[in-house]
C-alpha cells in the first residue's frame, strides 16, 4: 500500500482515527434513516448517542492536525505560516459551500423561486450549508489565532468560547436554532462550542509530541476526566421534568406571547431554557441525569432545554462529553497503532484521504436513493425490515466508497486544501 508523498509528518495513528469515524459517519448516515436502526445510531437531539459522537471526532481530528501540521512548520521557519492557514481554510469553506448547496441542490432551487433573499440567505446558513465541513472550516478559523500558543492559553480560550455559547445562547441563539428554519449542528454560531473537541485535539497533540505513544494512558484518563465533566455539566436537564400534576397544562405557558405576531415555537422547548428560574431549581426532587448513551424521557415528561445534550443545538454539555470520548477513541489508536504496530487498511485508506471519502459517501448515498426511488434494487427500500439484508446494503455502499479511494491512493492523488 501506498503512503502519501509526506509520511515523516503523519501519525499512523490519526488517520487510523480519522478512518474508523468516516467508517462511523457511514454507518450511521446510511442507516439512521432506515426503519430498522436502532436509536443509538440515531440523531434525535434530546441525547448523545453514538451517532452524536461522530462529528466531533472530526473536529478533534482537525484540531490535532491543524496543531500539528502548524507547530512543525513554526519550528522549521520560525514564524507562523498564517497565509497558508487562512488559504486552507477558506479552500476548506468553498468546497463545502458549494458541495452542500449541489447536495440540496433541488430544495435550494424550490426555496429561489418562492422566497426573498432574506428568507433564502437563512434557510441556506441554518439548514444547507453549515454542516460538517463548514463547521469544521469555522471552527478552525476561530481557534487559529491561539492553535499555536501556549496550552494554558488554549485551555482558557476553550473556557471562553463555552461561556461565550451559553451567553448567546440565553441571549437568542438556542431559540433560533428551533425557530423554523431549524438549524443543525448548532447553527451559524456552533463554532464556540465546536471549539471544545477541535482544541482538545491541539491539547492531545501536544502529548503526542511530547510523550509519543507513551501519552495514550494519559489521554486516556484526561478524556474520562472530560466525559465526566459533560456528564456532570448535563445535570441541570432534570429541571426540566414535568411533574405528574403539571402533564395537562405544561405548554400552556409555551404558546403564550405578548407578540402580535409571534413567530411559531417548537411546544417541546421550555420557556426557560438556558437558565432556569428560581422555581424550577426549589422543586427539584433530587433526581440525577440519566447516564450517557441511555435515551432520556420524552418531551411530554422533560421539556427541551439547553443542558441536554444535542447535537442540533452544538451545546456545552454534548460537545464537552464528545471531547472526552474523541480523546479516549484516540487514546486507544495510539496504543495499538503507534506503539503495537496495528493498522487496518480500510482506516488508513479512509483516514489518509478523509475529504474525498466523506464526499464519495455523498455520492454513494444519492445512488443508493436513486435505487430505492427506482426499485432497481427493493433492499435499499429504508422500510425494509430485514436487518441482514439492510446492512448488505450498508456493506456495498461502503465498498464504494473504500474501492474509490483505494483506486485514488494507488495512483498517490489525495485531496486536501
Amino acid at each position: 500500500m501506498k503512503t502519501p508523498a509526506t509520511p515523516s509528518i503523519r501519525l499512523t495513528s490519526l488517520d487510523q482515527f480519522r478512518g474508523y469515524t468516516m467508517l462511523g459517519m457511514l454507518l450511521v448516515n446510511f442507516l439512521g434513516d432506515y426503519a430498522v436502526c436502532p436509536r443509538i445510531l440515531q440523531h434525535k437531539n434530546d441525547y448523545c448517542s453514538y451517532a452524536d459522537t461522530i462529528m466531533p471526532q472530526f473536529l478533534f481530528a482537525a484540531g490535532f492536525a491543524l496543531r500539528l501540521s502548524l507547530g512543525r512548520r513554526r519550528e522549521s521557519t520560525g514564524k507562523m505560516p498564517w497565509g497558508r492557514a487562512m488559504q486552507r481554510i477558506l479552500g476548506l469553506a468553498l468546497i463545502a459551500i458549494f458541495w452542500y448547496i449541489l447536495c440540496d441542490l433541488g430544495d435550494v432551487i424550490a426555496h429561489f423561486q418562492t422566497e426573498s433573499w432574506g428568507d433564502l440567505l437563512l434557510y441556506l446558513c441554518k439548514g444547507v450549508v453549515f454542516q460538517t465541513l463548514l463547521h469544521i472550516a469555522a471552527t478552525s478559523l476561530w481557534i487559529l489565532p491561539v492553535v499555536t500558543a501556549p496550552w494554558k492559553t488554549r485551555l482558557y480560550y476553550t473556557f471562553a468560547s463555552g461561556i461565550l455559547h451559553v451567553g448567546i445562547s440565553w441571549w437568542f441563539n438556542f431559540d433560533w436554532i428551533h425557530t423554523p428554519p431549524a438549524a443543525i449542528d448548532g447553527g451559524p454560531f456552533g463554532f464556540l462550542s465546536w471549539a471544545i473537541p477541535a482544541l482538545s485535539g491541539t491539547l492531545a497533540c501536544d502529548a503526542v509530541r511530547a510523550a509519543g505513544p507513551a501519552a495514550a494512558v494519559r489521554i486516556a484518563l484526561s478524556g474520562l476526566g472530560v466525559m465526566l465533566l459533560g456528564w456532570i455539566m448535563s445535570m441541570p436537564t432534570v429541571l426540566y421534568n414535568i411533574r405528574p400534576d403539571q402533564m395537562a397544562t405544561h405548554t400552556a405557558p409555551q404558546m403564550q406571547s405578548a407578540a402580535p405576531n409571534p413567530k411559531p415555537r417548537n411546544d417541546k422547548i421550555a420557556p426557560d431554557p438556558v437558565l432556569p428560574t428560581r422555581d424550577r431549581i426549589r422543586a427539584w426532587d433530587g433526581s440525577i441525569v440519566e447516564l450517557p448513551f441511555i435515551s432520556p424521557p420524552s418531551a411530554a415528561h422533560r421539556q427541551w432545554n439547553y443542558w441536554m445534550m444535542s447535537q442540533q443545538t452544538g451545546n456545552l454539555s454534548y460537545l464537552t462529553f464528545s471531547a472526552g470520548v474523541s480523546l479516549v477513541i484516540y487514546a486507544l489508536f495510539l496504543w495499538f497503532c503507534d506503539r503495537k504496530g496495528f493498522r487496518l487498511g480500510l482506516f488508513q485508506t479512509l483516514g489518509t484521504n478523509s475529504l474525498a471519502a466523506y464526499l464519495l459517501h455523498s455520492i454513494a448515498l444519492w445512488i443508493g436513493q436513486a435505487i430505492a426511488s427506482l426499485q432497481l434494487w427493493p433492499y435499499f427500500d429504508k422500510k425494509s425490515p430485514s436487518v441482514g439484508l439492510t446492512l448488505v446494503c450498508f456493506a456495498c455502499i461502503t465498498v464504494f466508497v473504500y474501492a474509490c479511494c483505494r483506486l485514488l491512493e494507488k495512483r498517490n492523488w489525495y485531496l486536501r486544501v
